[in-house]
């Protein structure tokens, strides 16, 4: 398909998204937040990514010689797509808006990871923690204490800490402020279904994403280098509260804190899955269990999202994915893809200004940490061409000096596996 037919396909189910989106909300915008999903799904949903994945069930092309997909899913919303090119490869109620749980954090990480230097330390006042909601996870942070950036981050992605998620959101100049840079982050990657009531994923009535969303949030944290790295961490050291020790000195010890990714840390009845790498789990009474993870095997990078499983064994949302991930290992390269990942706002309308000279359609990719955004402040996509390390072979976004886009389209996630620490 030319390139222009493409990008003008692409904006304009983009923008049938948005209307679609409007006129469900739009009697309840002035009054209440967003309504809470329903039971089933709805006939008719987003078109982002493409009007296959706006259909209620189950979407695959299985071609000859395609494996079937796995019998034992059980789950009201799923995704299979490649994390570099963005093809997805099947999906089963895609734009389904559901409660979140703490895979949202995806979205305050990828909205905030770009504030501070890892090493910015902060002091925990208790006004940070006012308003953590009852019953929810914690890393352990004490009121009084100083933390480091550093220390929070790994708070918030191995053990999900609600606590370290309100730090953060103080520094930033609160809940409110945070939310609202989280939505329209959300909007600049066109996660159109998403909305964020809480930081923390924390369950609040009309806060949904939906399978879909949630591997776009994924794959754009997964550009920024220190994402990858908190993401795929296994284990790590904690600072623990000042006492004094029998000879009166005080003294601040550290504990360990473990990844709850089953599929990375492994489990009684869940081995650590080959090749996995991140990104980020949930469960809260009203969304069930939710999960988004990134697999490498054979160079090939895949992203699946589960929302939901129906089926009540233990750990079953990560046996879910793990048969997602084997099945979309297997299928890659055979399997003909029912729509695709879109790239942010941002990038696309830069592709689509530049025009025939840029790389047909195609999104474009991050170049890690520090680099400068070419068009959104909390984006972390383009980069000048100033300076640039191109690090990552064949995934960035070159503004070079006539003004002209180069896009392409992998997504390469460099030592996204060799390099994390193994439980």
């Amino acid at each position: 398909m030319p390139a222009t037919e493409k990008t003008v396909r692409r904006s304009a189910l983009v923008a049938s998204a948005v209307l679609l989106s409007t006129a469900l909300t739009a009697p309840a915008a002035l009054a209440a937040p967003r309504p809470t999903p329903s039971a089933t799904p709805p006939a008719h949903t987003s078109v982002v990514g493409g009007e296959r994945l706006a259909k209620p069930g189950t979407q695959v092309n299985l071609a000859p010689g395609t494996p079937v997909l796995p019998k034992e899913l059980s789950a009201r919303s799923w995704i299979v797509a490649d994390a570099e090119s963005g093809d997805v490869l099947a999906a089963h109620n895609a734009h389904w808006r559901l409660a979140p749980a703490s895979t949202l954090k995806m979205l305050f990480a990828d909205t905030l990871l770009p504030k501070w230097p890892g090493t910015t330390t902060h002091r925990v006042e208790p006004s940070d923690l006012a308003d953590v909601g009852a019953g929810s996870s914690m890393v352990g942070v004490k009121e009084g204490e100083t933390y480091t950036v550093h220390d929070l981050w790994l708070g918030v992605f191995l053990r999900s800490g609600n606590d370290a998620v309100h730090v953060l959101s103080a520094m930033n100049g609160g809940v409110d402020r945070t939310v609202e840079e989280m939505n329209e982050h959300a909007e600049e990657l066109q996660a159109l279904d998403t909305h964020a009531v809480s930081p923390d994923g924390y369950d609040a009535p009309g806060q949904v994403s939906s399978a879909y969303d949630l591997t776009l949030i994924a794959r754009s944290g997964l550009q920024k280098k220190d994402f990858r790295e908190y993401a795929s961490t296994v284990r790590a050291q904690f600072p623990g509260e000042t006492k004094k020790n029998k000879k009166g000195k005080r003294v601040r010890g550290s504990f360990e804190i473990q990844n709850t990714n089953r599929l990375l840390s492994g489990d009684y009845d869940v081995p650590v899955y080959q090749g996995i790498a991140g990104v980020k789990n949930g469960n809260t009474t009203h969304a069930g269990a939710t999960f988004t993870g990134v697999a490498e095997r054979d160079g090939k990078v895949l992203l699946v999202t589960v929302m939901n499983p129906q089926k009540k064994e233990s750990n079953e949302v990560y046996k879910e994915t793990a048969r997602l991930f084997d099945w979309g290992f297997a299928a890659a390269g055979k399997v003909q893809p029912v729509g695709e990942l879109v790239p942010p706002k941002s990038v696309e309308e830069a592709n689509a200004a530049a025009g025939p000279s840029a790389s047909p359609g195609q999104a474009g990719g991050g170049t890690g940490a520090g680099a400068k955004p070419v068009a959104s402040a909390h984006t972390g996509w383009g980069a000048d061409g100033m300076g640039v390390a191109l690090g990552i072979a064949g995934g960035v976004v070159v503004l070079l000096a006539g003004g002209v886009f180069l896009v392409n389209r992998r997504w390469p996630l460099p030592d996204l596996v060799r390099r994390r620490s193994r439980p």
